[in-house]
């Protein structure tokens, strides 16, 4: 059939919707109501990771309903599919958290095979929790057809006895508890208010963190990353972000002519001036790598040495996503960033327009106290550093933002797993100014790279968080505040230094001076490396034992493929 809205003679779903040879392939079209002219218009798949698992993905197919009217009425047809996603909250404190960094790449690796098998020609991709988020943006660069994210927005904060909460409280309630400072009524009445609505954790956590990186970049369009989950205006903008996909296959606007190394830059930018998660760290070189772009943790941490703070969030500060939103959304971060003089204005984003002309209208909103000019920045250095020294020569990466001391001096106290470490916490069994040292815990030795939300706010739930410092090979939550170091590279599974550490060993950590080392020397350590032997996990096949033969340093983001840099043929291209 002749489609002269866009010649499909060079898109992928030639391959099952032309010529007679498919009519096996239109047969199976047909069978679930598609016209013929729905057959042979573009066929765009609309991905989400919607699941049952939590509030997070819970509104994520409503929200995919507006994006198939948005592509229909483009003149494309929509073809709705699923994958996968772990919710940290959920995995969080357990062997599940083992499954959640792993989900990246698997979601990742399913958005790309279902593009693949089924010859979709452009993508809207929608996610709610934390590596939902980066999957989805690493598979629309991989597959490199137009191709729009859409965040499912954030949860709207609890209400708890006049103040607003948030699930960062509860784990920290949790610190409460163990020393006697709340009760259980207290407890089961603050968790049945935590979470209200629909969406994810409302702080500037890993999801929010990541929905900011995907405007900044130019992946999504303005302000669709900001609204919250329970506001109707969702609607409206999925079903723009449909339409829009449809102007990106005419002009043929591909995500890696936006995702630019200026562009990952900004991206950067946005989490340094936001106090955002360190995972941020990790996800940045794992998009980039799908680009063929080299940008690893230091590449990462020059940007944040060279960002202000200027957005008071959680969990460092005292506001949520739903206050950015009101209070202008995520152009208002960058239109501060750009006014600054920082954020690359030229680089082209989804909408068809460079950064600079989508905020050419945008005013800075100054009767609110949620975001600062860069002129009245918060601090002059972002809210996440990142750290390298003798017992971190692959680097490490640390949020600042909220911090009053800077720098920390302790004696080590080393745990092999994070278990062991949140027993002695629970039961306060260490002493204050010591270094709790969590180790195994790396992408491979893990295996899985788990976070520390459990253990580190129930220090801060004792009173603990400034007067103990935690460093681990693992990550930490985006809801995670206090001294807590995070990617120390290379991990102890591979032999770093950090598997070399004893008890007593004094550590020494400058987040001014982005500084990380401990008082043994070379020869020292050359010593106890003879003594020194790979360990075991406890998964000998399945998932996760395959993650871990595959996975690389948190360094370059924890890598399971080579990206567009082995790449021979290009998705997109077929």
């Amino acid at each position: 059939m002749d489609n002269n809205y866009v010649d499909k003679s060079h898109l992928p779903s030639r391959h099952v919707t032309e010529g007679p040879e498919r009519a096996p392939h239109r047969s199976y079209l047909y069978a679930m109501g598609l016209s013929t002219e729905q057959i042979h218009q573009p066929l765009i798949g609309v991905a989400t990771a919607w699941n049952e698992a939590a509030p997070c993905n819970i509104s994520l197919a409503r929200q995919a309903q507006a994006v198939k009217k948005g592509v229909a009425s483009a003149k494309g047809t929509p073809r709705e599919f699923t994958t996968i996603t772990v919710t940290d909250g959920i995995a969080m404190g357990h062997d599940g958290m083992k499954s959640s960094l792993a989900s990246r790449d698997v979601i990742a690796d399913s958005v790309e095979l279902t593009m693949r098998g089924h010859c979709y020609d452009g993508l809207v991709a929608l996610a709610g929790c934390d590596k939902s988020l980066p999957g989805m943006m690493m598979a629309m660069i991989r597959l490199n057809v137009p191709s729009i994210f859409i965040y499912g927005g954030s949860i709207l904060p609890g209400r708890f006895r006049g103040r607003d909460v948030v699930v960062q409280d509860l784990f920290e309630a949790v610190g409460l508890h163990s020393v006697g400072k709340m009760d259980n009524a207290t407890l089961d009445e603050l968790e049945r208010v935590a979470c209200p609505s629909a969406g994810s954790c409302g702080g500037q956590y890993t999801a929010n963190t990541m929905a900011m990186v995907a405007e900044a970049i130019g992946l999504a369009l303005p302000y669709s990353c900001g609204a919250p989950a329970p506001y109707e205006i969702r609607d409206a903008l999925c079903a723009a972000a449909g339409e829009q996909v449809m102007q990106l296959l005419k002009q043929n606007l591909r995500p890696r002519q936006i995702v630019t190394r200026a562009a990952f830059e900004n991206a950067a930018m946005v989490v340094a001036a936001t106090g955002g998660s360190t995972n941020a760290a990790l996800h940045l070189p794992a998009m980039a790598n799908e680009a063929g772009i080299e940008f690893d943790l230091f590449d990462v941490g020059r940007i944040f040495h060279e960002t202000p703070y200027i957005a008071d969030l959680k969990p460092g500060g005292k506001y949520v996503a739903k206050d950015v939103f009101e209070a202008g959304g995520i152009p208002q971060v960058m239109k501060a960033l750009l006014d600054g003089g920082l954020l690359h204005g030229d680089c082209m984003t989804v909408t068809g327009r460079t950064i600079a002309e989508n905020l050419a209208n945008v005013k800075f909103n100054t009767e609110q106290d949620v975001i600062y000019p860069v002129s009245k920045a918060i601090s002059k250095t972002g809210g996440v550093v990142s750290l390298k020294g003798n017992l971190a020569p692959d680097g490490a990466i640390v949020k600042v933002a909220g911090l009053k001391n800077l720098k920390f001096t302790g004696p080590a106290r080393v745990f092999d797993n994070e278990e062991d470490c949140f027993a002695c916490v629970d039961k306060r069994l260490y002493k204050e100014g010591e270094v709790l040292v969590i180790r195994y815990e790396g992408p491979r030795g893990g295996p899985g790279m788990r976070e520390m939300l459990s253990t580190t706010a129930a220090l801060y739930g004792q009173g603990m968080g400034d007067k103990v410092a935690l460093i681990t090979d693992g990550r930490f939550s985006g809801a995670t505040r206090g001294f807590c170091v995070g990617h120390v590279g290379p991990e102890a599974a591979v032999g770093g230094p950090i598997a070399l550490l004893k008890d007593g060993d004094m550590i020494a950590l400058d987040a001014v001076e982005g500084l990380i080392s401990v008082d043994v020397s070379e020869e020292e350590f050359d010593k106890r490396r003879k003594d020194w032997k790979p360990r075991e996990t406890a998964y000998g096949s399945g998932a996760i034992w395959k993650y871990a033969q595959m996975v690389g340093p948190a360094r370059y983001g924890a890598l399971t493929n080579p990206g567009a840099r082995g790449e021979k043929e290009c998705y997109a291209d077929i």
